[in-house]
């Protein structure tokens, strides 16, 4: 669920920002047209992909650097509230509660989805053994290292929480920073997105391709792939019209929160659910069946466990009952699938 969502959620922001920009045009045209743009790059192979990606992600490097260098320009020309002016991003005694930052926390994890979908493009690697670990420990490093610099600077520079359009607020505390950069950041983060739309809707597609491969899926439609461009197009055709259909969707079924948020959040219930399940396999692999046992492989995995546990606890209702569907649909064909989990049948 949380590989189909990524794209998803992707032209929901997209298509919103779209729709800041030039208003008189529907968001649903936005939609169908990031949802076009991502699947028809995605068609072209893995290297087109990967060059275009190369290049918006040196682009938006570029952005970066001038709002951080914009935003540090506006913050020491300004003046400061009280001496605790520095700390409020992290701490403001007015506006924190706790369950306020575990449901924030629980979204803002989003930053860092996407990291465990590098593994899905395993089979394009040189190099997989060698890249597939590093590109995932860098991912992290890096994604950490910038979002945290950007949004500290951007709460500098917008202190207060009420924001023209909340979905695309970092957009308006740039323009605050610089007026050009209004259009600029918006701009970037769409361009940024259509990239990682096309990652996601390439991994999303290779794991559905592994699945129809391995028989999990019916083998003739997930199994098969495109004999010049050697992509698996049924699948990235199938993502597109998903993405697509769920970006109409998603805005009229929130409630709770935006379209986009209610996005974010079931992709969250999804890779958290993962994520605990990977802590509760390195329990059992690094303590539990271990020969030699020690408290750092107890600790690790136990603490990751319930620090997901926790933040999944805290998505907005909503979206665990979607997310609890959809697991339920998904547990239901799995049964059927292997004869009430009593006999699983792969063909190679």
């Amino acid at each position: 669920m949380d590989y189909l969502l990524n794209p998803l959620i992707c032209i929901v922001w997209c298509s919103q920002q779209g729709h800041v920009f030039l208003p008189r045009i529907p968001y649903w045209v936005w939609a169908a047209f990031f949802g076009s743009v991502t699947t028809g790059l995605c068609v072209q192979g893995i290297k087109t992909s990967a060059r275009v990606n190369a290049v918006l992600a040196a682009s938006l490097g570029v952005v970066i650097a001038i709002f951080l260098i914009a935003a540090t320009v506006y913050i020491l020309r300004h003046p400061h509230t009280g001496d605790g002016f520095f700390t409020l991003p992290f701490y403001d005694p007015q506006s924190w509660t706790g369950k306020g930052i575990l449901g924030a926390t629980s979204l803002a994890v989003l930053t860092y989805m996407g990291f465990d979908g590098i593994s899905t493009l395993a089979e394009e690697a040189v190099s997989p053994r060698r890249d597939m670990l590093a590109a995932t420990v860098l991912a992290c490093v890096i994604i950490g290292i910038l979002a945290t610099l950007e949004f500290y600077a951007a709460q500098l520079v917008w202190p207060t929480q009420r924001y023209p359009d909340v979905d695309t607020a970092f957009t308006f505390v740039a323009q605050r920073a610089w007026a050009p950069l209004f259009g600029v950041v918006g701009l970037t983060v769409v361009v940024a997105l259509i990239g990682s739309g096309m990652a996601a809707q390439l991994g999303v597609s290779r794991l559905l391709y592994g699945m129809g491969r391995s028989g999990a899926l019916p083998k003739g439609f997930f199994g098969a792939l495109d004999p010049k461009r050697h992509v698996p197009r049924n699948n990235v055709l199938l993502v597109g019209t998903f993405a697509f259909a769920g970006a109409l969707i998603l805005p009229a079924l929130a409630t709770e929160a935006t379209g986009f948020e209610l996005g974010a959040n079931l992709l969250n219930f999804g890779a958290l659910i993962a994520f605990m399940g990977v802590n509760a396999a390195a329990f059992v692999h690094y303590y539990l069946r271990a020969k030699r046992k020690t408290t750092i492989n107890f600790l690790l995995p136990v603490l990751g466990f319930f620090v997901c546990l926790t933040l999944w606890w805290n998505l907005n209702t909503q979206a665990k009952v979607l997310g609890g569907v959809w697991m339920a649909i998904g547990i239901a064909f799995g049964a059927w699938r292997t004869r009430k989990f009593g006999v699983i049948k792969f063909v190679n």
